[in-house]
């Protein structure tokens, strides 16, 4: 009897992990809107969410820039927006489901990861 040979699947998941420590963050940030903890919550979103720009790209799947962008630009704590409280968390809410969205969708080639 001959053991069956495995197969290394097809593609990764490598935004699997960015992405639900992002909507992490955000629904964690939730409690922390207005406090002085709250530029953590800036600085980790907007790595997380351009570490998944590149791992779109590097699924070719260009699509999720539209919602990745935005996210990099409103939680930039660089030049932060001045957003009110209430909006910032329904975009809390809408950020973490991009997050979970792009996390679940998007699967590298073996061939394209480096």
């Amino acid at each position: 009897m001959s053991r069956p040979v495995s197969q290394q699947p097809a593609f990764n998941r490598t935004a699997l992990a960015p992405g639900i420590l992002g909507a992490i963050v955000l629904i964690a940030g939730l409690a922390l809107i207005g406090g002085e903890w709250y530029l953590y919550v800036e600085y980790a979103t907007a790595i997380l969410a351009l570490i998944l720009c590149v791992f779109a790209g590097q699924a070719k799947q260009w699509w999720w820039f539209i919602g990745l962008v935005p996210i990099a630009v409103i939680w930039n704590p660089v030049w932060p927006l001045g957003i009110d409280d209430a909006v910032l968390r329904g975009l809390h809410i809408a950020g973490a489901v991009v997050f979970i969205a792009v996390a679940v969708n998007v699967k590298v080639p073996n061939e394209q990861r480096r």
